[in-house]
């Protein structure tokens, strides 16, 4: 196994819409929310390529503010009605671009969306990174069984903190100075 490398992977930001986040329980809403804007920052500071999705956008609503504004300008979500990102030939066609074989993924639900993402991404030769508290899903066994299905079908499980950190390699970087308040 090799740490996440910023130079080989791209952010994958799944379904972080308008009327998908207030499903989610107070708690992990604010978790999945906080951490994926953790992610976010640190893809754009260390120019990690974002694509983000919509799943049917005109009965779901855009992606929430705090998404999109930490995405920033350009910000142009693909817009999908299957479940998994990697099933619209728009999304395989913007990773394929990236020119990055890893993604870091993050977003909702669990069990839903995001784990058929992974598991299309590695079935195309992916290696997949699930931050597991920047995925939520509306119940608790829904999310803990998305994750332990990701896991073993071979994704990578860890936290946002454990993958901020590999992304980051070392200590003393302006990256590093700019990104670690992030975390405190």
């Amino acid at each position: 196994m090799e740490f996440i490398n910023r130079d080989k992977t791209s952010l994958v930001v799944v379904d972080m819409q308008e009327k998908l986040i207030p499903a989610i329980p107070k708690g992990p809403r604010a978790k999945v929310i906080k951490n994926s804007q953790i992610l976010i920052e640190t893809a754009n500071t260390l120019g990690m390529p974002i694509v983000a999705t919509e799943q049917y956008p005109k009965g779901l609503g855009p992606t929430v503010e705090e998404i999109s504004s930490s995405v920033g300008d350009g910000f142009s979500p693909i817009e999908k009605l299957s479940f998994s990102c990697a099933r619209s030939d728009e999304f395989k066609s913007a990773i394929k671009n990236t020119g990055r074989p890893d993604v870091l993924i993050c977003g909702i639900e669990t069990h839903v969306c995001v784990l058929q993402t992974v598991i299309d991404l590695m079935n195309d030769g992916h290696t997949v990174y699930v931050p597991a508290d920047a995925v939520a899903s509306r119940r608790e066994l829904d999310w803990s069984t998305g994750l332990k299905f990701a896991e073993k079908a071979g994704a990578v499980v860890g936290t946002t903190e454990t993958f901020f950190f590999q992304l980051l390699e070392r200590a003393g970087t302006d990256e590093f100075k700019k990104l670690v308040k992030l975390v405190k």
